[in-house]
């Protein structure tokens, strides 16, 4: 789990315009999906917050490990293909940590088409985002205006801040929240 996100995740129902109705659990209601969970520990703390949690990853393993850290919640784990998951409901809320700087630069597009045909109108991806020289990887950073370009053609960036302790992978992380909106392409979706 990165040690920042206790910072940021009070600020996530704001960005939703979702007050809360319990204030132990402020995500009440709201659906939160989770790509490339990895062991998951983040799905954790959005359910402790009162979210239902979508876990989802492409490795058997990965969900293997994750079930044996997700011993007493209620959340989905799921093991499948974030490009081709088809959930009945949409999600309020895309938690982004390290999956984007994880695929092949070749599929950044189809990451921000799934990521917006899977939020709600109005919803939000929030996360850390890798920025740095676009040179070999996995981790494959992002310089800001390939993001901006990538994800402006569905989000509207509502919040971009520096990562106080970033991870020694990532030195270029920031912590942004985009907005689904009301782009051409965002409404072809609808």
């Amino acid at each position: 789990m990165h040690p920042e996100l206790s910072r940021f995740l009070p600020t996530l129902p704001g960005c939703l315009g979702h007050t809360g109705t319990t204030p132990n659990a402020p995500l009440h209601g709201l659906r939160v999906l989770i790509p490339g969970c990895g062991h998951a520990f983040e799905a954790g703390c959005f359910a402790a917050l009162g979210a239902h949690v979508v876990a989802l990853d492409f490795s058997a393993a990965a969900v293997a490990a994750a079930r044996e850290v997700l011993t007493d919640w209620k959340g989905e784990l799921v093991h499948g293909d974030f490009f081709t998951y088809a959930p009945n409901e949409g999600f309020d809320l895309i938690f982004e940590r390290a999956f984007l700087c994880a695929l092949p630069r070749h599929l950044w597009p189809d990451y921000a088409r799934q990521t917006a045909r899977l939020l709600k109108p109005g919803g939000i991806v929030a996360g850390f985002f890798f920025y740095g020289e676009e040179g070999k990887g996995p981790p494959f950073a992002a310089a800001p205006e390939t993001l901006t370009q990538l994800l402006g053609a569905y989000f509207t960036r509502i919040d971009d801040q520096a990562v106080a302790n970033p991870l020694p992978l990532f030195p270029g992380e920031r912590w942004q929240v985009w907005q689904r909106g009301k782009t051409e392409l965002a409404a072809r979706l609808e």
